[in-house]
C-alpha cells in the first residue's frame, strides 16, 4: 500500500516531526549537566520505610553472628582515631599521636588504628611525631564542618594540609547548595578539591546525612559525590544533632554498590559521629558485609570515624575497662 503524503507538497510530515523531536531530545540532553545525566542511571526513588525495614532485618538476623573477637580486632584496625576539639593544641595533639606510637608495644597482638584525624593546623605535628608504619594522617578541610567558605579558601586550606603531611582529606559536601538543587555547584566544589588533593591523597566527602531530608536525598548526594571525585563517602561530621545512622549507612552502601556495578570504580565507606558502642560498630560492619560484600571488609575501604570506640573495643577485647587513648 502506497504511503500517503500529507498535503500537496508531498512531504512526509510524520518523518519531519519525528526528526524535530529527536533533535529536541538531543538539545535537551546537551543542556543537562554530566552529573544530571549520571543520576538518570540510578534509581533515586528510595523509600524511607523500606530502608528502615531492611536495616531492622539485618540487625536482627545478621549482627549477632558478627559479634566475635576476630571481627572486633578488625574493627579496631579500621578506626580513624579523631580529635576535633576547640581545645586541641600542639601539646594535646602531640600526646594523642604518641599514644598511637606506644600502642604497638603495649598491645602487640592487636592491629594499630587505621588513621589519625585532626584539623589541618596539626598535620605537621602528627607527621613529625607519628612513628607507626601504615597509619594514615587525615585532615578535615574545606571549612569543616559547615563547608561555608569561598572555594579559594577551601582550596588553600586543603593544599596546605597536604603540604604539611596529610595523606587523606575529609571535606564536607556543600549541603546548602545540594538542598537548593544546585548539583553542578556541589560537584564543582568537590571536583576542585579532589584536584587539589591529587591522585595520591584520598579524599572523603562527608554528606552530613542528618541534614538531608530523606533516603532519596542521601542516595542522590552519594552518587553526585562519587561522580565528582570522592574516594570515600562519609556520613557525618559529628557536629550536628543527628550523626551517623544505620539507615543512612545502608543507603550509602547501596549507592556505592550500584556505582561500582556501573563504573567498576571501588569507593570506600566511613560512618562517623555517634558511634558510641561496640554494638554500633558491629551494626555498621554488618551493613557493609551484607550490602557490599567481603571486598569492602578491609581497613582500606571501611573506616570508622570515632575516638570513643577505641577504648570501648579495647576494653571488650581485654575483658576489663581500659582507658589507653
Amino acid at each position: 500500500m502506497e504511503e500517503k503524503k500529507c498535503c500537496e507538497c508531498g512531504h512526509d510530515h510524520n518523518h519531519e516531526h519525528a526528526h524535530h523531536e529527536t533533535e529536541t531530545v538531543h538539545r535537551h540532553t546537551a543542556l543537562k549537566s554530566k552529573y544530571e545525566q549520571a543520576l538518570e542511571k540510578y534509581n533515586l526513588n528510595v523509600s524511607d520505610e523500606e530502608v528502615a525495614q531492611a536495616v531492622r532485618k539485618i540487625v536482627e538476623e545478621k549482627v549477632p553472628e558478627n559479634n566475635t573477637p576476630e571481627i572486633k580486632r578488625f574493627l579496631f584496625g579500621s578506626i580513624e582515631l579523631t580529635t576535633l576539639k576547640t581545645t586541641d593544641s600542639d601539646e594535646s595533639v602531640l600526646a594523642f599521636t604518641e599514644k598511637v606510637n606506644q600502642f604497638d608495644a603495649a598491645y602487640p597482638a592487636l592491629p594499630h588504628v587505621a588513621t589519625i584525624c585532626v584539623y589541618p593546623c596539626f598535620a605537621k605535628i602528627v607527621h613529625d611525631t607519628l612513628e607507626v608504619e601504615g597509619v594514615e594522617i587525615a585532615c578535615v578541610s574545606g571549612s569543616f564542618p559547615s563547608s561555608q567558605a569561598l572555594i579559594e579558601v577551601k582550596v588553600a586550606e586543603t593544599a596546605l594540609a597536604v603540604k604539611d603531611g596529610a595523606t587523606e582529606i575529609d571535606i564536607v559536601m556543600p549541603v546548602g547548595k545540594f538542598l537548593s538543587g544546585d548539583y553542578e555547584g556541589v560537584c564543582d566544589d568537590i571536583n576542585e578539591l579532589k584536584q587539589t588533593c591529587g591522585e595520591d591523597v584520598a579524599m572523603k566527602v562527608i554528606l552530613e546525612t542528618g541534614c538531608l531530608r530523606n533516603a532519596s536525598d542521601i542516595k542522590c548526594a552519594s552518587i553526585l559525590s562519587m561522580y565528582a571525585g570522592a574516594d570515600y563517602i562519609k556520613t557525618s561530621t559529628g557536629k550536628e544533632k543527628v550523626s551517623a545512622t544505620p539507615e543512612a549507612a545502608y543507603v550509602m552502601c547501596q549507592a556505592i554498590k550500584e556505582y561500582y556495578d556501573e563504573t567498576g570504580i571501588q569507593i570506600g565507606f566511613k560512618p562517623a559521629g555517634g558511634i558510641n558502642t561496640v554494638t554500633d560498630a558491629l551494626t555498621y560492619y554488618t551493613i557493609v558485609k551484607e550490602v557490599l560484600g567481603e571486598k569492602w571488609l578491609t581497613n582500606r575501604w571501611f573506616r570508622l570515624g570515632t575516638s570513643r570506640l577505641a577504648n570501648l573495643l579495647l576494653s571488650d577485647l581485654e575483658g576489663q575497662e581500659v582507658k589507653f587513648f
